[in-house]
């Protein structure tokens, strides 16, 4: 088992004693999707780190989805009950990059590549994805890349 799986199981016990019932219920929906994950993956790979940040990732956008859907169709009380979901999930993400850290990384990627301008939105998003490696959620690498490419054809 990975470090982040370990904690996971702390945190979910600790969420039992304290009877702390969102907490509780986010973590075991976690768990279950990291048990389901590990079943697709087989038992003789076990998941890494990277691989439990991923489904949290998944997890977030789902519920932050989900919320958007409820406030539109006019349930804000369930909205609140996924936007309260994500805030539990947060706490496995890695820190966040900056958006001047993003802007260094987009350049860096640039020059690797030797983009010129916005036809390389593709392989510059591909690549500037692999480097941030989860720390930046993918709308804002989006907007640092079409940000940097746009001032390429100026």
């Amino acid at each position: 088992m990975s470090g982040l799986v370990d904690k996971i199981q702390s945190n979910l016990v600790t969420a039992m004693k304290n009877k702390d019932e969102l907490t509780l219920s986010v973590l075991r929906m976690l768990k279950s999707s990291i048990q389901l994950a590990q079943v697709e993956k087989g038992k003789d790979n076990a998941l890494t780190d990277d691989d439990v940040l991923v489904l949290v990732r998944r997890l977030i956008k789902q519920r932050t989805e989900a919320a958007e859907m409820y406030k539109n169709g006019g349930a804000s009380d369930r909205a609140e009950r996924e936007l309260a979901e994500i805030k539990v999930l947060e706490a496995y993400q890695p820190a966040q990059l900056s958006d001047e850290d993003i802007l260094k990384i987009v350049a860096k990627v640039a020059e690797e590549t030797g983009a010129a301008g916005p036809k390389d939105m593709g392989k510059m998003m591909g690549k500037t994805m692999a480097a941030v490696k989860g720390q930046a959620d993918g709308n804002r690498v989006k907007s640092a890349v079409q940000q940097y490419l746009s001032q390429l054809v100026q």
